[in-house]
């Protein structure tokens, strides 16, 4: 039936469109002929089609348009009075014999802008006359159609302010007048389509209702660009009469859109004095009307306003505009009980950035637009439409976004509360923001009470709540989380010590609680960040006393070594590993290794750094203590080969920087770590860790470190090391093994020998250098590796013999 219906439509306007072409030809020539009465007679056959009622909308348009275009062709003959010799007023007169009402209406609509502007008559009375005279055609259709071309062809011809057709009693009062009385009947005739046919078409007359709407509103259109509709006129003329017929049509669709109409085509400063009129009319709608929409549009005209200059802000401030909107939201939420949570955030999304826009300053007002919104939300416990789930999270990003700083949203008391009426996922999703936002603008975060407030806002991210499960989360997603939290700890900073301890502390508070997969994350900057405090607190001490003491060394390192302790406890090794191993840097392991020592290496080096800033504070058993710590770590929980080996080279390195241990303590650890690397599993490890101990018996900078025995005891030891490695590889591959630990060893020797060493001879150089060229030449395999390196040593030997001098002479007796 549907089928059936459109091609029956189809073919009434075929034969709608035949009927204008051939009654259009006999026109055309009867124009060409200069046989007016002839051409009046085939332009009303033509117009005739008109009168059809079988069309839809769209379609009477697509006839309507054919129509209009040969009617431009008619008026510009009924310009040129030498052609059909009849005067102006005469045919004014003569077209209205038209047998039809329809075509009469329409030739004297066309002969009336012809009428104006000869300027014979005054425009007012012939625009007064055309709008009374239109009443005649009562059906919606083809009177909507009708005054469209009313409009059509008289807009240019209105005595406008500087208008060739103002003056001689037309003012532009006349102009106004004649629009809005055509708007009217307009409107009139829209809204009683409604009430047309029966009940089961309703939803077809509700579409055509809505392809005529732009014809209505094109009469607002033109009230907006007449330019003599001032201020004044507008608030007392022209806004009470339009708002007047939206109101008593009692139509939603008309009242929407008709208001929508009002908003966007009159200017803003016009919106801005007259906000009160405007928002009275919003009370008196309908309920089924789609308020919230056209708050929205209003709002965002008055932002745009307010953001294009700071010189009409002032505006803002004399009418009060926050204060009317605010309540009219308030009204309007209240009056309509049913409508959804999305609604009512829209609204308040849309006023917080007309808020921020007029009244950056003012942070009460936009406290006060998040404490209305918690009232609307106050009625459910959590969000569940994803919609208004959406709002929500613009309605909290809109004051980062201004204000560029989140201390300013922290000092928002609102602000959290309306956070807490989000699910987990989102809670995440806006702590995200939060972090990007003070990421983005290196926003410094300065007491420990924003600090406070702003964990609890970012909750979600450092710590499980109600139950969630961290596993279920992508690993990617979780890393990048927990990522930015650590940068977050990086931002946290105050110029007091004390207040610096503070936030140290609030933030351990929340961290520690956040579950064992996050602290391989968060644990590592606390901890140096505690650390850089140590070093701006050092020379301060004195016993705690209550709670508000200073922050000493003692005390921060009281606090890191509680804090590092939660580390080696994950229960998760496979997971940290994964996770620690871009925070820390400790080594690239595969995917066999023992996660546990990712964790404990990445420990060691906070445990070493904590040595170091022990050392700057002149704190021996605190650093001894770290040091033990970092021993019984070693001995227990490191097992893979390849770990142990980078930790103690890690502890090497280390303890060779301390300057802060006395003979005693600096000999135990130095014995303790030589010790551990002869016992490394690997020959090649235990070598290398062998020849690095040397260097915790000679300190440049430190009187009283250069034990020269000991010196060379390491270095020949690590030679019969490498030597019974070379043996082990004979054995097991039946070749020498490589010769780059001695060529390693002899650069040993080189910088000992260099730095003074009484033990290091030349001699004892030469021996090592003839040593490794005849392993060079017993070897059965190519070293290309190896034999560039010990060619560079023998450059570099060469370099320091040609060099001259006292180094020079050292170097002489040496034969490469």
């Amino acid at each position: 039936m549907v089928a059936d219906g459109i091609d029956d439509e189809e073919k009434w306007l075929a034969e709608g469109i035949a009927g204008v072409q051939h009654n259009a030809f006999y026109m055309h020539r009867a124009l060409d002929g200069n046989n007016l009465r002839e051409a009046l007679k085939c332009s009303a056959q033509m117009l005739s089609e008109l009168r059809t009622s079988k069309l839809s909308p769209h379609k009477y348009y697509e006839l309507y348009m054919r129509v209009f275009d040969e009617l431009r062709r008619v008026e510009v003959f009924f310009k040129d009075e030498a052609r059909h010799g009849v005067s102006v007023v005469d045919l004014y007169e003569l077209v209205q014999h038209a047998g039809n009402i329809l075509p009469r209406l329409y030739l004297l609509c066309t002969v009336g802008s012809v009428y104006i502007r000869t300027k014979e008559a005054p425009a007012k009375d012939i625009l007064k006359d055309l709008v009374e005279m239109s009443r005649g055609v009562q059906h919606p259709i083809r009177g909507l159609f009708l005054r469209s071309y009313l409009c059509q062809v008289t807009r240019d011809k209105l005595p406008d302010l500087g208008s060739e057709y103002e003056g001689n009693g037309d003012t532009v009062m006349d102009a106004v007048d004649f629009v809005l009385q055509n708007f009217m009947e307009m409107n009139k005739l829209w809204v009683r389509m409604q009430h047309q046919g029966p009940v089961r078409i309703k939803e077809k007359r509700e579409k055509e209702r809505n392809e005529l709407r732009d014809l209505v509103g094109k009469n607002l259109h033109i009230l907006g660009q007449i330019e003599g509709v001032d201020l004044e006129m507008y608030r007392d003329v022209v806004l009470p009469r339009v708002l007047e017929q939206v109101v008593n049509s009692k139509d939603d669709l008309a009242q929407h859109y008709l208001m929508d109409c009002i908003i966007q085509v009159f200017p803003d400063e016009y919106h801005l004095q007259t906000l009160d009129i405007l928002l009275a009319a919003c009370s008196q709608l309908q309920p089924t009307v789609d308020i919230k929409t056209v708050l929205f549009q209003l709002m965002e005209r008055l932002s745009n306003y307010a953001a294009s200059s700071t010189e009409v802000l002032p505006e803002f401030l004399q009418v009060e505009a926050f204060s009317k909107l605010s309540n009219a939201i308030g009204k309007v939420i209240e009056t309509q009980v049913d409508m959804p949570a999305v609604g009512a955030i829209t609204l308040y999304t849309s006023l917080l950035t007309f808020t921020l826009r007029v009244h950056p300053d003012r942070l009460d007002y936009v406290d006060q637009v998040l404490g209305a919104c918690i009232k609307k939300l106050s009625s459910k416990p959590k969000l569940e439409d994803s919609k208004a789930t959406k709002q929500v999270v613009a309605l909290l990003s809109a004051p980062l976004e201004k204000y560029n700083d989140a201390v300013t949203a922290l000092k928002l008391s609102n602000y959290p509360r309306v956070m807490d009426y989000l699910d987990n996922e989102t809670k995440k999703v806006m702590a995200m923001v939060i972090i990007e936002n003070v990421l983005k603008n290196n926003t410094c975060i300065s007491t420990a009470e924003q600090v406070e407030t702003l964990f609890e806002l970012i909750k979600g991210l450092i710590m499980d709540i109600d139950g969630t499960d961290v596993g279920e989360l992508d690993d990617e997603d979780f890393k990048e989380e927990q990522n930015s939290v650590a940068r977050l700890i990086h931002m946290l900073y105050n110029d007091d010590p004390d207040e610096m301890f503070k936030i140290i502390c609030t933030v351990r508070e929340h961290i520690m609680s956040g579950g064992l997969n996050r602290l391989p994350f968060t644990i590592p900057p606390l901890a140096f960040s505690a650390l850089k405090l140590v070093r701006r607190v050092q020379g301060q001490d004195g016993e705690v006393v209550g709670e508000e003491v200073p922050a000493t060394p003692k005390k921060i390192f009281q606090l890191v070594n509680q804090t590092i302790e939660a580390l080696p406890s994950v229960p998760s090794p496979d997971v940290a590993l994964r996770l620690y191993l871009q925070s820390a840097d400790v080594c690239n392991l595969t995917d066999f290794v023992i996660p546990i020592t990712a964790i404990l290496a990445v420990l060691l080096q906070i445990v070493f750094g904590d040595s170091q800033a022990a050392n700057d504070c002149d704190l021996e058993p605190v650093a001894y203590e770290f040091f033990t710590q970092a021993f019984i770590l070693y001995e227990e929980e490191i097992a893979d080969s390849k770990a142990q080996f980078t930790a103690i080279h890690l502890i090497i390195g280390t303890l060779q920087r301390m300057n802060v241990f006395g003979v005693e303590n600096k000999d135990t650890l130095t014995h303790k770590a030589t010790g551990y690397s002869a016992k490394l599993l690997k020959k090649p490890d235990q070598c290398r860790a062998v020849y690095a101990c040397s260097h915790l018996f000679w300190v440049d900078d430190q009187d009283g470190i250069k034990d020269e025995e000991r010196v060379l005891l390491c270095l020949k030891r690590s030679i019969r090391i490498a030597n019974a490695a070379q043996q082990m590889a004979s054995v097991t591959r039946g070749s020498s093994g490589p010769v780059t630990l001695f060529v390693e060893i002899l650069n040993k020797y080189l910088y000992f020998f260099e730095k003074g060493n009484p033990q290091i001879t030349s001699s004892v150089i030469q021996g090592l250098v003839e040593l490794i060229k005849t392993m060079q030449s017993d070897a059965t395999t190519p070293e290309p590796a190896t034999n560039a390196f010990f060619a560079s040593t023998i450059r570099y030997i060469q370099f320091q013999k040609q060099k001259g001098g006292a180094m020079g002479e050292k170097y002489d007796p040496i034969m490469v």
